[in-house]
């Protein structure tokens, strides 16, 4: 529809701006300040009702089944940890990751071009070699037959956690790396950071620039972790693997306080020498890794019966027509909203029960009466623990936040309510200032002849104007009598 430019009437009706444009078919057209003012309203309380949900969003709507389903679900996983994990050496899941690194390690070798030979009895220990080889660096001293043997008290059992350049870590990257650019060997032992000088004279780090050289040194660290993680190849039956990463914490808070001239604590040595003494016995990053199983699974649980359960409910409650993939997705999202994550503190909070529960129990059993802190570090899930800690940091921290926002919120709701009790006035007075029907009036009387449905227009302005009943001409008699002298 094209519009006249033209402006049939601008004028100001108790500080109310009404404008009307008429265009080509004398339809016309209502604007005023009074729908502009509505507009930027309504906007103000959709930013409003952003804020007080986005705040509200903070606080969990868990009902009772969703905790039940929780709990369960925490109860069941916690269940196969205790028959399934247990410890190292008695673990059937142990077992399943402890070959499955095997395969990983052949499937490596035979990708950096290892060709076993039938002949081969081992042919895992066969890939080891051929990786060590691959990957070499100068601070794989083992302690037979080695001068580490006597100064570190090295042993095929214990080299890969007192090696620093071993350690899955980042600490572990950089020793292995400065180590690699050095020719030296990093160890740590009885509480004391211990560098082997001129560790490999046959060792020499590729690259002709730094950077290539660090490249090549991230390479030969991160191939010759491989090798490792099932133990070395010379090592017998399971070997000890590269050391779990939450054990090489022991060894990086002695290094950092080295590096720092502060004198580690007794409490620190006597640390170490619990992380130790559990690797030796098989805590390493595959049993980490099977302790991790039914964690996520724990994980998997909680996510798929929070959707299921809205998934359902979304079909119950809203009608065919108004569903879409985008609302289903926003009402069954199980990653982005403070409801699931609660399901999931109390979901590992249970499983962490059960499994600290257990351990305890066997360590009273294995000391006698008294706590054995290595039977019960071996069988502590330590998976779960750090799980747990990030739930309950999530926790805390929106609690805090809620809490700072709550004053908003509640300033925010009165706000709201005020703003649609606006709204609902500006409707009014736009309804009340509607001057369409005055321009429909004018048609009316100009090319018709339906003068009474024009009266009735006229009748519904004056009302809407708030004219007394008693001053309103109603039809074609009273108007040519007010017009012939009454007033």
């Amino acid at each position: 529809m094209k519009e006249n430019s033209n402006t049939v009437n601008n004028t100001n009706i108790d500080g109310v701006v009404l404008q009307m444009n008429v265009d080509e078919e004398t339809e016309c057209r209502f604007s005023s300040h009074v729908e502009n003012a509505i507009v930027l309203a309504n906007d103000e309380l959709t930013e409003m009702e952003e804020t007080i949900n986005s705040i509200k969003g903070l606080k969990p709507e868990c009902d009772k089944l969703d905790y039940i389903l929780a709990v369960s679900s925490g109860a069941l996983c916690g269940i196969i940890d205790i028959f399934l994990v247990g410890k190292p050496g008695k673990s059937k899941l142990g077992h399943a990751t402890d070959e499955w690194c095997e395969s990983r390690i052949y499937d490596f070798a035979k990708l950096c071009g290892w060709k076993p030979k039938d002949e081969t009895k081992n042919k895992v220990a066969s890939a080891k070699r051929y990786i060590e080889k691959k990957f070499k660096v100068p601070y794989d001293q083992t302690g037979i037959g080695d001068a580490a043997k006597d100064v570190f008290g090295l042993s095929t059992t214990n080299h890969h956690f007192k090696s620093l350049g071993h350690n899955p870590t980042l600490l572990g990257l950089f020793f292995s790396i400065l180590n690699q650019f050095t020719n030296t060997s990093s160890f740590v032992t009885n509480g004391e950071l211990i560098s082997l000088q001129e560790a490999d004279d046959k060792f020499e780090l590729k690259g002709n620039t730094v950077i290539g050289k660090i490249i090549s040194g991230f390479v030969n660290w991160f191939g010759h972790l491989l090798s490792d993680v099932s133990g070395s190849s010379g090592s017998k039956g399971r070997g000890t693997g590269v050391p779990a990463t939450f054990l090489t914490w022991a060894n990086d808070i002695i290094v950092i306080k080295r590096k720092l001239k502060i004198e580690p604590k007794e409490f620190d040595k006597n640390l170490n020498e619990l992380a130790l003494k559990i690797y030796k016995k098989g805590f390493d990053a595959r049993f980490q890794a099977a302790q991790a199983i039914p964690v996520f699974i724990n994980e998997v649980i909680v996510r798929l019966m929070y959707s299921v359960r809205r998934v359902i409910k979304y079909y119950s409650n809203t009608k065919k027509e108004d569903r879409s993939f985008k609302s289903l997705w926003i009402e069954c999202n199980p990653f982005a909203n403070s409801t699931v994550k609660r399901m999931l503190t109390v979901a590992h909070g249970t499983f962490c029960l059960l499994d600290i529960g257990d351990a305890t129990v066997h360590s009273l059993i294995e000391g006698k009466g008294t706590i054995e802190l290595d039977e019960f570090f071996l069988r502590l899930n330590v998976a779960g623990i750090g799980r747990l800690t990030v739930s309950l940091y999530g926790e805390a921290r929106r609690e805090i936040i809620y809490l700072q926002k709550k004053n908003e919120v509640e300033y925010t709701v009165k706000k709201k309510h005020l703003v649609e009790s606006y709204i609902e006035g500006l409707k009014i007075l736009s309804e009340v200032y509607d001057d369409r029907k005055l321009i429909n009036f004018i048609k009316d009387l100009k090319d018709s002849e339906l003068y009474i449905t024009a009266f009735d227009k006229t009748v519904d302005l004056a009302k809407k104007r708030s004219v007394p009943d008693n001053k309103i001409l109603k039809n074609k008699d009273e108007v040519d009598e007010y017009f012939g002298g009454r007033n």
